[in-house]
This record gives structure tokens, sequence and C-alpha cells, in this order.
């Protein structure tokens, strides 16, 4: 086995909530993240996504996926599986 071979990327499903979170002195509203879970698969993710996005205190959720490398530790940028309700911007990640 060659090094190439012992160097796989690990990819990991999240669930992340927001909330709202109370105007500051700017007046401005804002959101901030309330829980985050990691998953085995995507669907557990996307479906972890769906319940919490229905919870009351909830303003949004997301399920996303990254890809890391173990050797650098390098973490790519997140590939949406689903957004409900209120999230952020992309530009924000």
């Amino acid at each position: 086995m060659t090094d190439a071979d012992k160097s796989t990327t690990k990819v990991h499903y999240i669930c992340q909530t927001y909330v709202e979170q109370k105007p500051g002195r700017d007046g401005q509203a804002g959101l901030k993240i309330g829980k985050q879970f990691q998953y085995s698969t995507a669907a557990e993710a996307q479906n972890r996504a769906e319940r919490e996005a229905q919870n009351a205190d909830c303003a949004g959720a997301d399920a996303y996926m990254i890809s890391e490398d173990p050797d650098s530790g390098e973490v790519g940028s997140p590939s949406f599986l689903v957004r409900l309700g209120n999230v952020p911007e992309t530009d924000d990640f």
C-alpha cells in the first residue's frame, strides 16, 4: 500500500440549527447557531434538520456535508443538503 492509498478524505454530515438573536445596539436582529449534530449519513442529517426546523424555538436549520483531509486537517466548504427556514447567507460560511 502506498502513502496515496492511506490518505482518504473523511466526510462529515452535519445538522445545524439557528435561533434568532435579539437586536443589538445597532438595532439589527440576527441569527446564531443553536445546536449542531453530526451523523454518519446524509439522510440522518437531513431528517434531523427537518424535525428541528419544526420546533417553535428554531429559526431555521441546515443539513450539510463537509470533507476533511485527515492528514492536513483541512476542511472543505460545506455542500448543503437542505436549508430550511431562516438561515444565514452562504457567503457567511
